[in-house]
């Protein structure tokens, strides 16, 4: 079977010079501005991993004593360096280089299931990569050759960063619980509380709602009547998909004002609103 037209002599197939496109010199004859919508994703993006990066090098004002508060860019804090009573799970790591962050258990996992979340490859490959930056609008690239090679091919781990950030989320809820303490011990309930609350359940719902989650409650059945507690819960994590690129972008905002509160309240820049105790 001969080679389709365009795959010959190491002819392009995709992009610009793709022989099935129309023959054009612009990239697109849209005249709207089709350019804004992946440049705010690209700013967005941009804006939460710069402030993230820094928040998780710079190792000062995490952890609140008065009221147990921890920021999520730290939990688990695992080792030596991490300051006092902020290690909920003992520090089984020494002290460890400024180089790395203190929450390096899990930072990566973290990262790797945002990075090969089925959302998020849409966001950064439209907007970054530009495959292709907008309907209609041809990707600059001379080939595809989709996630069958290194690095796209890690994409498909996602559902093992899946089961760790399932992990994960019971560590934030558990730190989330924690943080009902008083500045003179006992049980305490601040504004700070309602910040850790509202971005655990906001997380929990975008783990919850990934793609990943969905085929693992209702994947490789073949008949719903035979599991109706696995359908109606895949029926669940269906209502909650339908909202996945909401919530992947509410939870990037939500973990930074989450991390920001905390550090100004640990800092002393602001007094946390005390409801109780």
């Amino acid at each position: 079977m001969s080679a389709p037209a365009g795959n010959e002599a190491g002819q392009a197939s995709t992009g610009v010079h793709a022989p099935s496109r129309a023959s054009i010199s612009q990239r697109t004859l849209r005249t709207d501005r089709w350019w804004l919508s992946p440049l705010l994703t690209t700013l967005g993006l941009a804006t939460f991993v710069v402030y993230a990066t820094i928040r998780s090098f710079v190792r000062t004002a995490y952890w609140v004593p008065e009221y147990h508060y921890l920021t999520p860019f730290y939990s688990p804090c695992l080792s030596d360096s991490c300051v006092a009573g902020s290690s909920h799970f003992g520090t089984p790591f020494g002290e460890l280089p400024g180089i790395i962050p203190l929450g390096f258990v899990v930072l990566p996992f973290l990262l790797g299931f945002r990075l090969t979340c089925y959302y998020y490859r849409k966001a950064y490959y439209r907007s970054v990569w530009m495959s292709p930056p907008a309907c209609a609008v041809a990707e600059p690239h001379a080939k595809y050759t989709g996630e069958t090679r290194l690095p796209l091919i890690i994409q498909n781990v996602h559902r093992y960063f899946f089961y760790v950030a399932l992990v994960v989320s019971l560590i934030n809820t558990y730190d989330a619980i924690m943080a009902f303490h008083g500045s003179g011990g006992g049980f305490g309930f601040g504004l700070g509380n309602v910040v850790l609350l509202v971005n655990v359940v906001l997380l929990w719902a975008y783990t919850l709602s990934c793609h990943s989650c969905r085929h693992v409650t209702g994947g490789r059945l073949k008949h719903f009547s035979k599991h109706p507690v696995r359908y109606w819960i895949w029926t669940q994590v269906t209502k909650l998909n339908t909202r996945h690129m909401g919530l992947a972008w509410t939870t990037l905002a939500t973990l930074t004002l989450t991390d920001l509160y905390v550090m100004l309240v640990a800092s002393g820049a602001i007094t946390d609103l005390r409801f109780i105790n």
